[in-house]
């Protein structure tokens, strides 16, 4: 993969980094950074992507492992700031947002990568290297929670 195909591909991939990000580290300032880490060892360790066609995932991964360092070093201090537009009403997303945030981190990864971004349970799976099974039953296990504080 040449420079410029590898730039392509981060490009494509650009929103779904960046929800993924806010949605571990609630903080613009250091979403951005981890993106920023991320492209870098992606780039570093582009031999070892196997099939370019998983490109987005494995990139994924790699910003999931830098996320989760910068929350074991800091704990997130700003609320997540969306970009998605929803048919709820403006106090609906604010309380929908809100009890997301209040999920454990392995949930709210899961909820996020599910219903923000779209990706299949098996593709979550591989992301976050966890059987789909564990996903699945985090996903429940989310919407169980959501479900009691949301009514």
């Amino acid at each position: 993969m040449t420079k410029e195909q590898f730039t392509a591909q981060v490009l494509e991939c650009e929103d779904m980094l960046y929800k993924v990000a806010m949605g571990m580290l609630r903080n613009d300032a250091d979403a951005e950074d981890a993106i920023q880490t991320a492209i870098l060892r992606a780039f570093e360790k582009l031999p070892s992507l196997k099939d370019d066609a998983y490109f987005c995932t494995w990139l994924t991964r790699i910003l999931i492992n830098t996320c989760k360092s910068r929350l074991r070093q800091q704990k997130p201090t700003q609320p997540l700031a969306g970009h998605e537009k929803t048919s709820a009403s403006p106090q609906e997303e604010v309380e929908v947002r809100a009890a997301v945030e209040a999920l454990p981190l392995k949930l709210r990864q899961v909820t996020i990568l599910y219903y923000s971004l779209d990706f299949t349970t098996p593709e979550i799976a591989a992301i976050l290297r966890i059987p789909k099974g564990t996903v699945l039953s985090r996903l429940d296990k989310a919407r169980r929670l959501l479900r009691l504080d949301l009514e």
